[in-house]
């Protein structure tokens, strides 16, 4: 049992590179938050190991796993850092199998607003978009082009659950996204503080994809002018400009107001 339990653990443990993850197509999920939020999720966590000190911490997550038949492995606070990417490690972490879908799975369900990351390369920044579309009551995030992994632990940790409650999509080249949205009936709007529209008066009630650039570098030239309309959010202070998470909540729940019924015209 010890031998099976090392071997299991070892495999855990390289889940901590991009690499594996991609290979085996599991991830891994740290902390209450987001292991609550997988359980949630039919058929995603693979099996569970958590410290003693968590085992009597989140006693209900422990049991809730245990009824659904899936293997929770108590195991030492070494074993436990060892398989954490933070500093102070919560002892509670879930292998879970990959949740994204394809495009066109996330295109056929229709959602009003979906929100796409070109290039990424900040998966704290990454998360948390993905957690800000979801609270603004987007379908889907695409994480188009080349950039972060969406199961890097930061990015999951930062989307505090939130990678399990919508559609994400993976490396899907930004043309393509533009080309597909468009041809499902999306307006594209690409954010640029060069953007020939501004937000405030833009008419958003319409099915939405908003492109959202790299954060040092934003959206390539050629995306930017594939898009229906480039749009700059308006800058009202002294600052120059807003970081790539606060943006695209303010584009995002822009959206998100426009789409509710009773702001609908």
């Amino acid at each position: 049992m010890l031998a099976d339990q090392n071997a299991r653990l070892a495999s855990a443990r390289r889940l901590t590179k991009r690499q594996a993850r991609r290979e085996a197509g599991r991830f891994l999920a740290e902390g209450a938050q987001a292991v609550r939020e997988a359980l949630r999720t039919p058929d995603v966590v693979v099996e569970l190991y958590a410290t003693t000190t968590a085992m009597r911490r989140d006693h209900d997550l422990i049991g809730t796993a245990q009824s659904a038949g899936i293997r929770v492995d108590e195991i030492s606070t070494k074993a436990a850092e060892a398989l954490s990417e933070t500093v102070t490690p919560q002892g509670l972490i879930a292998v879970c199998r990959n949740v994204d879908v394809p495009l066109r799975t996330a295109l056929e369900r229709a959602p009003r607003l979906i929100a796409a990351l070109i290039d990424p390369s900040d998966p704290g920044n990454a998360g948390t978009i993905l957690r800000t579309a979801d609270a603004a009551g987007a379908g889907a995030v695409v994480l188009a082009g080349e950039g972060v992994d969406p199961y890097n632990g930061k990015a999951v940790r930062a989307s505090a659950g939130s990678l399990f409650h919508l559609d994400v999509v993976v490396s899907h080249p930004p043309m393509d996204l533009i080309a597909s949205a468009r041809a499902a009936g999306y307006r594209v709007l690409a954010t640029t503080g060069a953007g020939t529209t501004e937000l405030d008066g833009l008419e958003l009630s319409a099915p939405t994809v908003w492109l959202f650039g790299n954060e040092a570098h934003g959206l390539h030239e050629d995306v930017t002018a594939a898009a229906d309309e480039s749009v700059r959010v308006p800058i009202y202070g002294k600052a120059e400009s807003l970081n790539l998470a606060a943006a695209a909540a303010v584009c995002l729940y822009a959206s998100a107001r426009a789409q509710q019924p009773r702001h609908r015209r």
